[in-house]
């Protein structure tokens, strides 16, 4: 099995460009959160929490960049569930003319990655700081679950996003050739389609964890930059 990372740095920087960002609400046609409505979709959230820390199921940018310090990470792996690039982005990682693609878990196989534990203490400002980074909208209202993850000491229920996706237009009928072409090419406001894979993939490779289907896509996703040249 190959667990060589062919998608570098410098495939990175080949296919950045510069985009300006846009009003993504008026881009969607969606209502964005105020600050009271982040607060009140964070304690929503607090009031369904199981007994015991908070733990965060980290399996794509959250694992590069947590919107908090975690007081503890471990491994854990989600039954049921797996990594699928499959939400068309037409902002922030893409363009209309060159959408790209997002992570979420999907029905079906399992998913290794992080469980990262919130500090008591930051309970509040974190749920709040996620909630304003992965569901700022309102029509994102119930992008959030909290699922059963196997851990070194037993199952626990963790809180994660986009699991499944709801509402929201999905890419089920791509191949992983297919999905390879669309990463190397998407850009957006926020970098490249090709950096969230390969951020990914490398902060995967760092904790001693390997996903078959990650690690062949980005190698797909480096030839195809390479044979854009």
């Amino acid at each position: 099995m190959d667990k060589e990372l062919h998608l570098t740095e410098e495939h990175v920087s080949r296919v950045f460009r510069d985009v300006p960002e846009g009003d993504d609400a008026a881009h969607w046609g969606w209502t964005r959160l105020d600050e009271a409505g982040i607060a009140a979709k964070a304690q929503e959230i607090l009031a369904q929490r199981p007994e015991g820390p908070i733990e965060v199921f980290a399996y794509g940018s959250l694992l590069w960049k947590p919107e908090f310090r975690p007081a503890a990470s471990r491994p854990g792996r989600a039954i049921g569930w797996h990594r699928a690039f499959c939400i068309e982005l037409t902002s922030w990682r893409g363009t209309p003319e060159a959408p790209g693609l997002m992570m979420a878990l999907m029905p079906g196989g399992d998913c290794t990655a992080l469980l990262q534990e919130i500090d008591e203490a930051e309970v509040v400002p974190a749920l709040e700081a996620l909630v304003r980074r992965e569901m700022p909208f309102a029509e994102l209202a119930e992008s959030y679950a909290w699922i059963e993850v196997e851990a070194d000491k037993g199952p626990v229920q963790a809180l994660t996003f986009y699991a499944p996706p709801k509402g929201q237009d999905l890419r089920r009928d791509l191949s992983l050739d297919q999905t390879a072409a669309i990463i190397a090419r998407a850009c957006g406001h926020a970098g490249s389609n090709a950096e969230y894979l390969h951020r990914t993939v490398t902060a995967l490779a760092a904790q001693g964890i390997h996903d078959a289907n990650l690690w062949r896509l980005q190698q797909l996703v480096a030839a195809e930059i390479d044979a854009l040249d």
